[in-house]
């Protein structure tokens, strides 16, 4: 397997200050110390290194990817900007930006640099090897581009780039800030550059709904690679994933807001007569994965003596009953109790097999032949491969609990409309 904290061991990287979660959820939220791969000096003024780089434009108002009109007629607007920029924020002495501290003009940069950058070698990790852009005919490096007049963030041909919300009162929340947010981004553009854009532009429903279950997946273990992340959620949950926490909430804006929820009921015969959001039709999938993720945990801690065989076959008999909670709740907060730390291994371990496991399945897969059910062969394939099919009834009945192998989604109901990534930036290619 290719374990992440293998780079643990590597020479140190250029250090970052990044907020794990939306740093709007609380009033003081404090940014957590990481580091990514790339050696200290490596990486120069903007942020700016070898695979990516951040501006911050003076008077840009239209944003990369849209049709405009030049001397040669209309073409598609992409980097590099060549006007005005903020004044970039630059490494200290040591090549850190640790210094960059919240509220200096340059933080909203270095935050989206460090975020992008920090997913990537998370993913590499797993993937156990450089993951090239699905742009390089045409870059070599990811230009992160700050446009607060933009109600989104996107991922496109040689760029990403955030905007953010003012569903807020008058308050601005950049995009920048929020670390699920730029994650899911990157999610993309793995998945582009892994299994690439479809050949024609009628591809399947469960094409796109997959594109959004996987970046939210990346997100997700990518989020789980903070200490304080892992610890205020064992602290919270006392061990118990299925509470609902911040694990399981994706793009969190305020507390009562969040775009798309991993621990769902959703089954893809919902979609069978058709759908009109993928990601509500990534819904199926993802839930299936995250239940995968906790039965995968509970192995974990069955097999490090943490809960009993009894325990763990009530979870499974209870997952479905509103009796869960008050039953669960009370054996996991004894349980948890005993050894804090077993527990807490036992989620990294359950972490970084479901990220193995999603990094080899999606090398098996083809975006012309995509399909969830296709999803669970490469899956169980995988699984064969790395544990000899430890968790293929796992697997399997998670799949079967969402219907997946059992019925397939239906066409696409209305026009894809901008919100579609179908019909969006992020899959559009200059001639």
């Amino acid at each position: 397997m290719n374990w992440p904290e293998q780079m643990e061991d590597e020479a140190p990287g250029t250090r970052f200050l990044l907020y794990p979660q939306s740093p709007f959820l609380e009033s003081n939220a404090v940014p957590e110390l990481v580091e990514i791969s790339a050696p200290p000096g490596s990486i120069g003024p903007g942020p700016a290194g070898p695979r990516m780089y951040t501006v911050d434009p003076v008077g840009k108002t239209t944003p990369y990817g849209a049709n405009v009109q030049g001397p040669h007629g209309p073409h598609m607007y992409l980097p590099p900007w060549d006007g005005y920029i903020q004044p970039p924020p630059s490494p200290d002495e040591d090549g850190n930006f640790i210094h960059v501290q919240p509220g200096d003009p340059g933080f909203e940069a270095a935050h989206l640099f460090g975020s992008a950058h920090f997913t990537m070698d998370v993913w590499e990790g797993y993937f156990g090897r450089p993951i090239p852009w699905h742009f390089a005919r045409d870059f070599d490096r990811l230009e992160l581009s700050l446009l607060p007049s933009l109600d989104n963030a996107h991922i496109g041909w040689g760029f990403l780039e955030t905007g953010g919300t003012h569903e807020h009162g008058n308050e601005y929340r950049p995009y920048s800030l929020n670390f699920d947010v730029v994650a899911h981004e990157i999610g993309h553009a793995i998945i582009y550059s892994v299994i690439g854009m479809p050949s024609t532009e009628d591809a399947s429903g469960e094409y796109y709904g997959f594109h959004e279950s996987a970046a939210d997946m990346v997100a997700l273990l990518a989020s789980l690679h903070f200490g304080s992340v892992v610890d205020d959620l064992l602290r919270n949950t006392r061990g118990n994933l299925y509470t609902f926490n911040r694990l399981n909430r994706f793009a969190e804006l305020s507390e009562n807001a969040q775009i798309r929820t991993a621990a769902n009921d959703k089954v893809l015969s919902e979609f069978a007569g058709g759908w009109s959001s993928e990601h509500d039709l990534s819904e199926p999938l993802t839930g299936a994965m995250f239940d995968i993720f906790v039965d995968i945990y509970h192995e974990r801690l069955l097999l490090h003596g943490l809960i009993s065989a009894e325990e763990e076959d009530l979870s499974d008999k209870l997952e479905d009953s509103p009796d869960y909670n008050e039953v669960m709740q009370n054996i996991f907060d004894a349980r948890y109790e005993q050894n804090p730390e077993g527990f807490r291994i036992a989620l990294l371990e359950a972490r970084d097999y479901l990220g193995t496991y999603l990094a080899d399945t999606w090398e098996k897969l083809d975006a012309d032949m995509l399909s969830y059910f296709g999803v669970e062969k490469a899956l169980l394939a995988v699984d064969q491969e790395i544990t000899g099919g430890a968790f293929r009834n796992i697997i399997e009945g998670n799949f079967r609990m969402r219907e997946i192998g059992l019925t397939t989604a239906g066409p696409r109901l209305p026009e894809a409309d901008e919100n579609s990534h179908a019909n969006s930036v992020r899959t559009k290619i200059p001639n």
